[in-house]
């Protein structure tokens, strides 16, 4: 199993892809259909105000006669708000052409030729009205009032009094009676107080974005609950796998979607085989054992061996007992495999205790209940009876167990208060190759068995001086990429 750790980082969930997903079709689309109703309404707003300017232009208009180039107004229209000073309604009534109210006059030599192709400037002069409305009456007219071509007319904003008005003007040219010359063209201003106008458009942003940021909330909460209904089985899915990985349970037992449940039963059937050929590797291995033991002993019992031969044949006794420990063990294997340290420590501790009565064993730091070893229960306990039995050999009058967890490894270390283990002794007894007979007293063959359990789990043996107890430290460093 290769010790590469998968990439880290919170984009590398589902779970977050698809939030974050989500939170961003929510927080474009909803603004986005914010604003373009918003946009139609107040063109459907300005639209329906034109509508109504030009309603009242109309009704301005009939009522407008034109005499001997002089106009005349009644003194009341019959919309009221033309009536009320302040209003925010207002009428005015200028010459489209020309300045002063002599325009009317000056107009009789003039035909429509130059009327209508008057400059710009001159259609954007101010005037004198030649009328305004009684609602108009105290308010001046401070920039140019628009003025369109003869028939034609013009929507837009009018600055009146330093404040922002609508404004909707028509230019017209009364026709000639028969005695009568043709008049100048006059312009007709209707012009509306923009307040109204800007409250309604307020009021309908206010209550469209409160409302769209309800629905917002709305969906959040709905594509939460529908993440969680979806990926519920994910997560029902990493338990049991972690249950598996824990050593608490051996198959996957849970019934899945479709697009799970194919996954769950392969991973299923690779466990089940997996789990056959490992006991029969090990039943295999143990009739191996037993076929070797049984003429090694009958050798090993014969009276006219010199020691030399007694010598190798237990040489080959102990080298055919570490390699076969060596070839039981479940590393590689071992990923669905989980036992917590403190089974077999706690066990370890209470069985030494006995074959070492006057070594005093404690915990420098129990292990946790959550910490687990990820490999078979055997090999732990092979490596740490053969540690802490090598180190009670070795010590004094104590010896001490730590576990602990550092940046994603377990780290389990075993010292005592003996006398130590020199550095340049420590590189022999981790050398590929040394043999077991040449370490110290105290470190055996288990100490070999130990280090190829070790490099088999991907771990790391190091030795250094106990700080504590004076005597040497043996440390052990697993990688713990399945607990996650």
């Amino acid at each position: 199993m290769s010790n590469q750790r998968a990439p880290q980082g919170k984009l590398n969930s589902l779970r977050v892809r698809l939030i974050l997903s989500a939170l961003l079709l929510i927080l474009l689309l909803l603004p986005t259909i914010g604003f373009a109703l918003n946009n139609a309404f107040k063109q459907q707003v300005m639209t329906n105000v034109r509508e109504q300017l030009s309603a009242y232009l109309y009704s301005v208009l009939a009522v407008a006669e034109m005499d001997e180039g002089k106009l005349y107004m009644p003194e009341a229209l019959l919309e009221n708000q033309f009536n009320v000073i302040g209003s925010g309604l207002y009428a005015v009534i200028d010459s489209a052409g020309a300045h002063g109210t002599d325009s009317v006059h000056q107009g009789d030599n003039q035909n429509d030729s130059q009327s209508d192709n008057q400059t710009e400037s001159d259609r954007q002069a101010s005037v004198e009205p030649l009328w305004s409305s009684n609602s108009f009456l105290g308010l001046n007219i401070t920039t140019p009032l628009p003025h369109p071509k003869v028939g034609r007319s013009e929507f837009g904003e009018q600055m009146l009094e330093q404040q922002p008005h609508l404004i909707y003007s028509f230019s017209v040219r009364f026709a000639p009676g028969e005695a009568q010359r043709q008049s100048a063209p006059i312009t007709i201003h209707i012009i509306k107080d923009l307040d109204g106008v800007a409250q309604q458009l307020k009021a309908f942003s206010q209550h469209l974005w409160s409302w769209l940021v309800v629905l917002m909330l709305v969906l959040l909460a709905i594509q939460f609950a529908w993440l969680a209904w979806t990926l519920k089985p994910l997560a029902r899915f990493r338990e049991e796998l972690g249950q598996v990985q824990r050593g608490e349970a051996e198959q996957l037992s849970g019934h899945y979607p479709n697009e799970l449940q194919a996954v769950a039963k392969q991973l299923n059937t690779l466990l089940s085989t997996e789990q056959r050929q490992r006991s029969r590797y090990r039943n295999a291995l143990s009739d191996l054992a037993h076929s070797l033991k049984t003429p090694l002993a009958v050798i090993q019992s014969q009276k006219d061996l010199s020691p030399t031969s007694l010598e190798q044949v237990g040489q080959i006794n102990r080298t055919i007992g570490h390699q076969l420990k060596r070839a039981q063990s479940a590393a590689g294997n071992a990923w669905h495999l989980g036992i917590k340290v403190s089974l077999v420590s706690d066990k370890l501790l209470r069985t030494l205790v006995k074959i070492h009565p006057g070594v005093a064993l404690s915990y420098g730091k129990a292990p946790e209940e959550n910490q687990i070893f990820y490999g078979d229960q055997s090999d732990l306990t092979e490596m740490l009876g053969n540690l802490l039995d090598n180190a009670c050999k070795a010590a004094r009058n104590k010896v001490m167990l730590s576990v602990d967890a550092d940046n994603g490894k377990l780290i389990i270390s075993v010292e005592d208060d003996g006398a130590g283990v020199s550095p340049e002794q420590r590189q022999l007894i981790l050398e590929r190759g040394r043999r077991a007979d040449t370490y110290e007293k105290g470190h055996g063959i288990g100490l070999a068995i130990v280090g190829d359990l070790v490099q088999s789990y991907q771990g790391e043996l190091t030795i250094d001086s106990s700080a504590t107890l004076g005597g040497a430290k043996f440390i052990l460093s697993f990688p713990q990429q399945f607990a996650e």
